[in-house]
């Protein structure tokens, strides 16, 4: 384990003892989840107002990505990562959901979706089921935006999602600049892309097959899932995966694995937590890699091998981040520095 690595261990409680002194906080109102349908039409039309607001200054200034510079705009997401009044204290892991969630809605048969054009940022996209809570990491990133107005937003959620990813302890992630700026929500992708939690192996096959990934590659970037917990006002589940939730590691993988996991007795939807504590939870769809057979290998190799993990996710989450776009032919590939 690299000194790198420790120090973030110690710091966010990654041993069950630690876990203990978690502080479970929520993370602010999440306007879409909040009330029926009224609500949600409501939180719609404000995220597209603000959204709007942000559009017309970049309109204003023509989103240029040679105008960027991506070694402050990595520091200053970087700066924005710790906040001991939000969730375990960290953003990195809604910064990690928004990038992928930004990304994962790529066709590759229809050929359109993707994080090019930032439309996660508009109604009817940012309200979609999938999205709920992710305002929250839209609004924390809008001070970067005004401070760099010549990156795009599409630019700008990926490489939160890749700030988050190294500054947490996980690997290198290999990012290019170049995403085109939309200002329309007539450019959003159709609801239903995105993983649904509650589903099992089938449905998981066909989401990232969609997308371009094969198995080895699906379950190399599930083990995001070492990283941030679920919230009843978000996805309706709760709870974190492990009791490290803001260090990346393969924890993801060896408590899959090490742990008995049994139904939750509760009100909310059908969900798993370790038989020993109930402390920890897995998803539906989760469990599907660990009694899926050919998803099992690679669960199996993950969790005794940190360092093929990191290896293989970031191959895996560089190109997802990167799918459906068409990079200027001289913009370069960025290999950022952690800076903790």
């Amino acid at each position: 384990m690299t000194a790198r690595l420790a120090a973030h261990h110690s710091r966010f409680y990654a041993s069950r003892a630690g876990f203990e002194q978690l502080k479970y906080r929520k993370g602010g109102i999440n306007p879409i989840a909040v009330g029926a349908v009224a609500g949600g039409l409501l939180a719609g039309y404000l995220l597209f107002k603000t959204s709007g607001r942000s559009s017309e200054t970049a309109k204003d200034y023509g989103t240029d990505w040679t105008k960027v510079d991506y070694n402050k705009v990595y520091k200053e997401i970087a700066d924005l990562l710790e906040d001991d009044d939000y969730d375990d204290g960290s953003y990195g892991p809604i910064f990690v959901r928004l990038a992928w969630h930004a990304s994962g809605t790529y066709d590759k048969h229809k050929r359109d979706g993707g994080s090019t054009g930032g439309t996660i940022r508009f109604h009817p996209e940012a309200s979609h089921g999938g999205n709920a809570g992710l305002d929250v990491a839209r609004n924390r990133l809008e001070v970067v935006k005004r401070n760099n107005p010549y990156i795009s937003y599409g630019d700008l959620y990926t490489l939160a999602g890749v700030v988050a990813i190294q500054e947490l302890g996980g690997p290198t992630i290999p990012w290019r600049p170049g995403r085109l700026e939309s200002h329309s929500p007539k450019d959003c992708t159709p609801d239903g892309r995105l993983p649904d939690g509650s589903k099992g192996a089938d449905h998981v096959r066909e989401v990232f097959y969609r997308m371009g990934f094969d198995d080895q590659e699906i379950t190399a970037l599930i083990g995001a899932h070492a990283l941030g917990r679920c919230h009843p006002d978000r996805s309706g589940f709760d709870g974190p995966w492990n009791a490290s939730p803001t260090v990346f590691t393969n924890f993801f993988f060896t408590e899959l694995i090490n742990n008995e996991w049994v139904p939750k007795k509760w009100n909310g939807p059908f969900q798993y937590v370790d038989k020993a504590t109930g402390q920890f939870m897995m998803l539906p769809a989760d469990m599907a890699f660990l009694t899926d057979p050919k998803f099992r290998v690679y669960i199996e190799k993950y969790a005794n091998d940190e360092q093929l993990f990191f290896k293989n996710f970031a191959r895996a989450f560089s190109k997802l981040l990167s799918l459906g776009i068409n990079f200027p032919k001289d913009a370069p590939t960025y290999e950022f520095k952690p800076i903790n």
